[in-house]
């Protein structure tokens, strides 16, 4: 893996469906050459599938984040079940765990109870997504749309015109505007140990106040390093980077720990990236029976 393998590679997790022209009228290189890497690899199990990421609040749920002691996936999810629906799971380094859970509804007494209910590891942090307020306005013809590209996010307009019976102008209209959509992300799940050269890396980093402001800043600062866009979580900021080695790692780190209004910073070093998708298949599945053309969620 080289610098451009990285900058594209971080192209595809912000936005898998980018064309390979257009990332390399991005990264001033041919279509050809960034086909080429991303064959290269996928053919290496760095790249494992495209996908999509969908933030639960935009379908009437919330999201609770629980960072565990343990690596056991399969046991941690079992009691994941007990809450509500896997969202993300990402074991790191040092034998933690950080796993989203999909909430339906009382997320104060889910916390509680997932408190009670992960008897098998340690606690060490819960917290809940940020509800941005957001109104997406919806449409069935959206859901179908979605229901589509959760098979393949790569697909073409013709294509997916074509499974849907929609025209490919309704096609395009409704795709604009899930991309307008902050909350509805198409990507990438790699494997972080299958990078060699870099190491990604995820500063979660604790916000005094002017989050807006401060997020602002670090983007101006740090922007060259991240691998994705960061991703907001009330007083909290996922910053996704990439390293050189630990010794940069940890000055970015310091660097971040410097920055007006920051608090706290904690390093996180995935081992593997896993993201559940049976929720959003079962959230659309049930909306798109809503007897309304636009289904309208109303937001905290």
């Amino acid at each position: 893996m080289d610098n451009l393998d990285m900058k594209i590679l971080s192209k595809l997790v912000n936005n898998c469906r980018k064309s390979d022209r257009q990332i390399g009228k991005e990264l001033k290189i041919s279509g050809g050459a960034v086909n080429t890497r991303i064959r290269k690899m996928g053919k290496k199990e760095i790249i494992e599938e495209f996908t999509i990421k969908v933030e639960p609040t935009i379908l009437g749920f919330d999201i609770l984040y629980i960072v565990v002691s343990g690596e056991d996936i399969k046991e941690i999810l079992e009691q994941i079940k007990l809450v509500g629906e896997p969202f993300i799971a990402v074991p790191c380094i040092g034998g933690i765990t950080v796993c989203g859970i999909v909430i339906k509804e009382n997320i104060e007494l889910k916390i509680k109870l997932a408190r009670k209910l992960m008897t098998d590891v340690k606690v060490l942090s819960i917290f809940e997504s940020e509800n941005q307020g957001i109104n997406p306005n919806l449409t069935k013809t959206d859901l179908q749309i979605l229901d589509e590209l959760i098979k393949n996010p790569r697909q073409k307009i013709e294509t997916i015109s074509k499974n849907t019976n929609l025209s490919a102008k309704t096609v395009t209209r409704c795709i604009e505007k899930l991309h307008k959509n902050e909350e509805i992300q198409f990507t990438v799940l790699y494997n972080p140990q299958k990078i060699e050269g870099f190491i990604p890396h995820v500063l979660l980093t604790g916000i005094k106040k002017d989050l807006k402001k401060t997020l602002k800043k670090l983007n101006r600062i740090f922007s060259e390093s991240y691998l994705q866009i960061p991703i907001i979580s009330k007083n909290q900021i996922a910053l996704i980077m990439y390293s050189k080695n630990i010794f940069q790692m940890d000055e970015l780190a310091q660097k971040v720990r410097k920055i007006e209004n920051v608090n706290s910073v904690d390093l996180f070093i995935p081992k593997k990236i896993s993201l559940y998708l049976e929720w959003l298949k079962k959230a659309i599945i049930h909306s798109k029976k809503s007897s309304t053309l636009h289904l309208v969620y109303q937001t905290n």
